[in-house]
This record gives structure tokens, C-alpha cells and sequence, in this order.
């Protein structure tokens, strides 16, 4: 992994890094995200660089609420060509890969992926052996249940608790097998398996449901349901308005990776308060 790779540290003002959503999916909920050409995905991959994005992040199956599992042949002849393609044309832009299967992460590994994002945390007993024999990052999202029944009334004594604990059972997997801590991001999994209420308690949390302090943070509240409850937006191009103003937010969260569509609009976010804090406004 070269040395220059350490993508996840805040940037120098201090706000998340963006990650650019990539889905090689005909049914990820968010209509404009999908792609199924390559020729398209690498224009939409050079455009979200140009606009501001650190990170692209491929997904090759749909985790939205009641989606139903892809096989791993399916996924693979997605995910691959494309991971192949983007660091051929795109050699210092990180690349991750929106996967729980242990075959697909090493496969995008041996292309040039950087992260395995990993919705399900390891549930893939093979995942912990593929992130300890490369030098990668790893993302671990909380997620109770599965995206095919996560939303049937999720139950939580104490979420931010609950939340902790879990991502921490899993943060101390990858460290006693010798995965360096600073490699390690965790993702408190809004929307996943959660309702409005525990959503808002987790953002409000922030690093609270970080294990250590040298493990970083990542949020993916991109245009999500949750504020189909809280604004009254149904559609899912309804969304940025809600998404723009927790993205707002981050950085006072301490927040390390934004996983986000719109990827100008959050630059633009970003640079403009940016500037303001440096006139003291």
C-alpha cells in the first residue's frame, strides 16, 4: 500500500473526506447512483473526482431496506471490471468496495481496491483472514439484522450502547489478528436496522461509538428514508436539502469520511464554511 494512501485522516480544514457513491446495481434506491456500463461509470467517477471526491466506492449488490441478496458470481462480474478500470485510470483516487463477501473483497483487493466496506461487519467468516493479509482499510458498519428484514420495528435498550459495543466486539477481531488500528473505520449504519429516533441519536453521538481513538468514523446519511419521516420527502430526489444539512454537522462530530451521491454539492458545502470560519463569521 503506498505511503500516501491515509485518505481517512480529516482533511487539513478539518472536515470528512468525500466518498463517492458508485453503484454497478439495477436497484440501489437511489436512482441516479446506478450505473451499468463501464464506459458510464468511469465518467461519472472523473466527474465526482473532479468535483471534490477522495474516495469512489463501488457497490456491486443493493443493501437498501428489503432488497434481496445478489450471488457472488453476479457481483463479481459487476464489481471487478470496474475496481480494474478505475485504478488504471484514476492511480491516486481511493477506492473502496461495498462488499460482505470475503471472495469479492480479495478479488478487489488484487485489482488495486483500498478499502473493503463491509455493511455487515464480518459475518463472512473468510473477511478477517482477507483484511489481515493485505494492507487495506476496513470499514465495519453496524447493521441489526438483515437489509431484506432490518426495518421490521428494530428494538434497542440503549442504542448508542448497543451500537458500541457491537463495532467494538468487531474492532478487537481485526486488532488481535494484527490489523493496525489506524486502518480500521467504523460506521454507525444509519438506516440500518434503526428508526428515526435511533438514527438521531447516533448522529447526535458522533465519536461516541468510536472503540479507540486512533480508529476513524464514517457516515452514510446520503439522502436516506430517514428523512422521508423527518422533513415529509418521499422521493428519494427530494433528499439533499435534509442530506446537506447533517453533512453540515460533521465535522463538529469529528467525522472522517462522508459516504455521499452528490459529491459537488458537498464540496461546495465544505469550501463554503470553510471559508467563513477562516473570516471568524
Amino acid at each position: 500500500m503506498p505511503d500516501w494512501r491515509p485518505l481517512i485522516v480529516r482533511r487539513k480544514d478539518g472536515f470528512p473526506s468525500i466518498m463517492g457513491v458508485l453503484n454497478v446495481t439495477p436497484d440501489s434506491f437511489f436512482e441516479d447512483s446506478r450505473t451499468n456500463d463501464i464506459s458510464e461509470t468511469i465518467k461519472i467517477a472523473e466527474k465526482m473526482i473532479q468535483n471534490g471526491a477522495d474516495w469512489l466506492d463501488i457497490g456491486g449488490e443493493s443493501t437498501r431496506p428489503g432488497a434481496n441478496p445478489v450471488s457472488e458470481e453476479e457481483e463479481i462480474s459487476r464489481v471487478i471490471p470496474v475496481v480494474r478500470e478505475l485504478r488504471k485510470q484514476f492511480p491516486e483516487t481511493g477506492i473502496s468496495v461495498d462488499t460482505r463477501r470475503a471472495k469479492v473483497a480479495e478479488l478487489s483487493l488484487n485489482e488495486g481496491a483500498d478499502m473493503i466496506n463491509d455493511i455487515s461487519a464480518l459475518s463472512d467468516e473468510n473477511m478477517i483472514n482477507v483484511i489481515k493479509d493485505s494492507d487495506c482499510y476496513i470499514c465495519l458498519m453496524h447493521m441489526k439484522g438483515l437489509p431484506e428484514n432490518m426495518q421490521n420495528n428494530p428494538e434497542y435498550d440503549d442504542v448508542i450502547i448497543e451500537v458500541k459495543q457491537k463495532l467494538n466486539e468487531k474492532v478487537k477481531l481485526l486488532i488481535d489478528e494484527g490489523v493496525n488500528s489506524k486502518r480500521i473505520i467504523v460506521d454507525p449504519g444509519i438506516g440500518f436496522g434503526k428508526s428515526l429516533d435511533h438514527n438521531l441519536s447516533l448522529l447526535k453521538s458522533g465519536r461516541e461509538i468510536v472503540p479507540m481513538n486512533e480508529v476513524s468514523l464514517m457516515w452514510g446519511v446520503s439522502r436516506k428514508s430517514m428523512f422521508s419521516e423527518l422533513l415529509g420527502r418521499k422521493e428519494t430526489r427530494d433528499r439533499l436539502a435534509g442530506t446537506l444539512g447533517i453533512a453540515a454537522m460533521s465535522k463538529f462530530k469529528a467525522v472522517d469520511i462522508i459516504r455521499v451521491h452528490d459529491v459537488p454539492e458537498h464540496a461546495d458545502l465544505f469550501h463554503a464554511m470553510s471559508v467563513l470560519e477562516d473570516l471568524n463569521v
